[in-house]
């Protein structure tokens, strides 16, 4: 199996060229081209080993909670040409990524446990435990992070503050972010999965704010599984969880969290495999449907005709 870790096309009218932590985006005239590579980030730092079928998992998944979630609020797609392709409106994107949280896991629980008492401005009662539910979702916002660095929190006060978005934006995209959570909450309860978190990006265009990016994959969100979590509550287990948090805890593990004198540990084919397989798993329960793998050879030359000739049409 070989793995798509870059791309470097050069299409007709393309003016922009940008290499993301995962994925590689071309503006071609006034559509943005997003290639979901088989990268995979972890602590903002991009692994040196490609996830075979991983590209093509998030992009399935994002292109179809993009369609479910329309009504909501616009979206860029219009279409997807490859399936590790997604082609679109290119939309100035806000500096601030929207991360909602249903429970106190992740990042959020280390913060807490280290004594916080509030995450991004964000109060949270005492005595809470690991993986416990919110009495309602919170919004922690991050800096959106320029290329190399890490993202930061940020309350919504130090946002309006700082004029990052204007206080009638913000509270659009709050609202959005509610009402996209909610409606992924309740499709991931009838696949018998508890979304737990996930982060939304927004762009505007002519005035008008649109969903960009990934919405509600392993990437962006973290799911548990909906039949043993009160279980695991009460023992005080871990939960069992389909997201990019086992490979954080395999890394933390390794003694691998992204800091300066960190050492990257060896990323064996079971470890690869092993991620692999929990995409593809991820993939088939939220969507219900069986994982069609694509060829893996040829991956370049394959999406750069499909764009080629989705850009022709």
């Amino acid at each position: 199996m070989n793995a798509l870790k870059q791309t470097n096309f050069s299409f007709p009218g393309q003016t922009k060229f940008y290499k993301g932590k995962v994925r590689d985006v071309y503006t071609v005239n006034d559509l943005l081209i997003m290639v979901a590579t088989d990268r995979i980030s972890a602590f903002d730092v991009v692994l040196p080993k490609g996830i075979p079928y991983k590209g093509q998992i998030l992009n399935q998944i994002a292109t179809k909670f993009l369609d479910l979630t329309a009504d909501i609020v616009p979206n860029w797609k219009i279409a997807s040409p490859d399936p590790m392709v997604t082609a679109g409106i290119a939309c100035e994107p806000f500096e601030v990524e929207m991360i909602i949280r249903g429970y106190l896991t992740g990042s959020a629980w280390r913060t807490y446990s280290k004594g916080a008492t509030d995450i991004c401005g964000v109060p949270i009662p005492s005595g809470m435990k690991e993986n416990q539910k919110f009495d309602k979702p919170i919004i922690t916002p991050t800096t959106k992070a320029s290329d190399g660095n890490h993202d930061e929190d940020i309350s919504k006060d130090e946002i309006l503050k700082q004029g990052i978005v204007s206080e009638q934006d913000y509270e659009l995209l709050e609202k959005y972010t509610y009402e996209l959570f909610e409606r992924g909450t309740k499709y991931a309860a009838d696949r018998g999965l508890i979304l737990v978190d996930t982060k939304y990006e927004f762009g505007k265009k002519d005035g008008k704010i649109y969903l960009i990016d990934e919405v509600h994959t392993p990437d962006s969100s973290r799911y548990f599984y909906a039949n043993d979590y009160q279980i695991r509550i009460e023992k005080n287990e871990p939960q069992k969880q389909l997201s990019k948090e086992f490979v954080r805890q395999w890394l933390i593990e390794q003694g691998f969290m992204g800091q300066n004198n960190d050492v990257m540990p060896d990323l064996n084919s079971n470890f690869i495999n092993s991620v692999s397989e929990r995409y593809i798993e991820l993939y088939e329960i939220i969507t219900g449907e069986k994982f069609e793998k694509n060829s893996t050879d040829n991956l370049n030359d394959r999406i750069e005709n499909n764009i080629i000739n989705f850009i022709a049409k």
